[in-house]
């Protein structure tokens, strides 16, 4: 779309350039968070995009963020993908949406920073706050209130940002570190960002030690250091509620996690796990099955009955990286070797992911 930009080592810079239309479709790979922010970004603008993905994103639900950008002007098609965005002049809307999810509340409001008057967002439940945050940073006025998070029409000078450590991605070796014998791990310049710290709560609620502290801020975002050590004895949890969109993508890690727990598990409240990049409620049982564990499903969750002696088996990641990286995870703890088929997903979120388990020498 005529964005300029350059890689210095680990740095990316990027020049201010005006959205050009592209020559072809728009490629999201694996990545629903990229087509759903960029659907709103371009809906502001005068372009004709088509945006495609891969054989899983091709599965995922796009209505929840056609919905409100077609209220606000722009002309969105797709329940799927490919996602058709003919964008233009856009007027501010109030917006409740569906589901607590970051990926429709962003889309909107990337939209409403060049839309005509207020825009309005409210959600069920609070979902993480990352792009708020990092607009409030830039000096973009963000109203707070019954309606939701609002924005007006905005511009910004130009910034830098130093991206902290995603905690979704250090919860598999977070939860490894609960369950292998005297394991220690402490992470650094971690996001501590409250709305996706859950997975904290869960470890309190198992007992399992684990100390948190917020030493900085970037653009916003609270970064500190967490530091895990292993559990004797674990007790069960609950997830439900407002926790859930907190830790929804440590959900299957988490499960994992249950299987060692005296007791119940219960997580509910997790429907969205169905439209992810598998339907991972299923997908988790099946594979948890398949190491032993008692597993019961519902249409928004499971409840997993611990503690089970896990046995190693063959496991379908399905496509899908946060699966690939849970059950590597299970893998550790289970009795016999583990082999997880599609583990090339892992790269999706985490390409280095086999080489830091090699590093911590828990494989």
């Amino acid at each position: 779309m005529g964005v300029r930009f350059e890689r210095e080592g680990n740095d990316i810079l990027v020049s201010p350039t005006e959205w050009q239309q592209p020559t072809g479709d728009l490629d999201c790979g694996n990545s629903g968070t990229t087509m759903r922010l960029l659907a709103g970004m371009i809906a502001s603008r005068p372009l004709d995009v088509v945006m495609v993905g891969d054989a899983s994103l091709s599965k995922r639900p796009m209505r929840r963020v056609a919905e409100p950008l077609n209220l606000m002007g722009a002309v969105v098609t797709g329940e799927r993908p490919p996602l058709s965005v003919r964008g233009g002049s856009l007027k501010g809307i109030e917006y409740a949406t569906p589901v607590a999810s970051a990926q429709i509340k962003s889309a909107v409001l990337l939209a409403g920073l060049r839309a005509e008057g207020e825009t309005w967002v409210s959600e069920p439940h609070p979902s993480r706050d990352h792009t708020e945050r990092m607009l409030s940073a830039l000096g973009v006025s963000l109203s707070q209130g019954p309606k939701g998070v609002g924005v007006h029409a905005a511009t910004w000078d130009g910034f830098e940002i130093d991206v902290p450590g995603d905690i979704s991605s250090a919860a598999f070796f977070m939860v490894a570190a609960a369950l292998l014998p005297e394991a220690r791990l402490e992470i650094v310049e971690l996001s501590l960002n409250p709305t996706r710290t859950g997975i904290l709560d869960v470890f309190r609620q198992c007992a399992i030690p684990v100390v948190a502290g917020v030493e900085r801020e970037a653009m916003g975002e609270p970064v500190g250091a967490c530091v895990v050590t292993s559990a004797e004895h674990l007790l069960p949890f609950e997830i439900d509620g407002e926790l859930a969109p907190r830790l929804i993508d440590e959900i299957p890690v988490l499960a994992v996690l249950a299987t060692q727990c005296s007791g119940v598990s219960r997580i509910r409240g997790a429907r969205e796990l169905r439209v992810k990049e598998s339907d991972r409620i299923e997908v988790v049982a099946t594979a948890l099955r398949a190491m032993g564990a008692k597993v019961e499903t519902f249409d928004d969750g499971l409840a997993i009955e611990g503690p089970t002696p896990l046995v190693g088996a063959t496991i379908d990641a399905v496509g899908d990286h946060r699966i690939g990286m849970a059950f590597a995870i299970a893998g550790l703890i289970a009795q016999g070797e583990t082999r997880i088929t599609g583990a090339e997903a892992i790269a999706t979120s985490f390409p280095d992911f086999e080489k830091t388990l090699h590093e911590l020498s828990v494989i």
